[in-house]
């Protein structure tokens, strides 16, 4: 399968440089372009036809959601958009999600949850190239916005989501509630004697059920590093 073909529109060449690097490590994707300004991006989805716009909000000349809405208007409507965005008004997320985007991510950019975001949408395009006809649970997987995986909480019969064990998430739990200081997912992982992939899904879960919350430190070495804390704790 070919590589899906992205275009970055961010106005501060710094945070540009930073996704190019982080989609650079990301197999699968293609950087086609990167735009400084709206009228840039527009050509660029214009010209170069990209599946996905890594776009931010706020540039000097108008926002991005401007830009969106008349992507959406135009001859270009079928690019899927991911904002990256400092933005956190709930009104600039609901006005994005009337626009269709695919996802909403905050800034400052972590490589991991951009990596989790690309990957999601990787599967959902597979996903799609494969159906011939729908069923509702083939809706039900494809927007993830439904009641039952909104936040992939446990369902009505009280099963968890795929890739989450009931006693692995205890363990997780306990971690987080013995004490009251914010932990990395390396530090659950070294926890619990898992890897720090399994033990961020289970951390990224329990904030999704509201009993966890993840802040963005830079630590000593300016890397970004999201940490987590019981909500009970904060």
């Amino acid at each position: 399968m070919m590589d899906i073909q992205v275009v970055i529109a961010e106005d501060d060449p710094r945070i540009a440089e930073i996704q190019k690097r982080f989609l650079e490590r990301i197999p699968g994707f293609e950087l086609v372009g990167v735009a400084h300004g709206l009228q840039e991006a527009r050509d660029l989805v214009e010209v170069l036809q990209p599946q996905l716009l890594l776009l931010d909000v706020q540039f000097p000349t108008g926002t991005g959601l401007e830009l969106l809405k008349d992507i959406r208007a135009g001859s270009r409507a079928g690019v899927d958009v991911i904002l990256v965005t400092a933005a956190k008004e709930v009104n600039t997320l609901r006005e994005a999600l009337h626009c269709g985007v695919f996802d909403y991510i905050l800034k400052p950019l972590v490589f991991e949850r951009l990596k989790e975001s690309l990957e999601n949408y990787q599967r959902h395009l597979a996903r799609l190239s494969s159906l011939e006809s729908l069923a509702q649970q083939d809706v039900d997987t494809l927007l993830p916005r439904t009641a039952s995986s909104t936040n992939g909480s446990a369902d009505s019969s009280g099963r968890l989501p795929k890739g989450i064990d009931a006693l692995t998430l205890d363990k997780v739990r306990g971690v987080l509630t013995n004490t009251h200081q914010d932990y990395s997912a390396e530090e659950v992982g070294r926890e619990i004697g898992a890897s720090r992939a399994t033990a961020r899904r289970y951390l990224e879960y329990l904030i999704s059920t509201r009993e966890a919350a993840a802040a963005v430190s830079y630590g000593t070495v300016g890397r970004p590093e999201r940490r987590y804390q019981s909500v009970g704790a904060v």
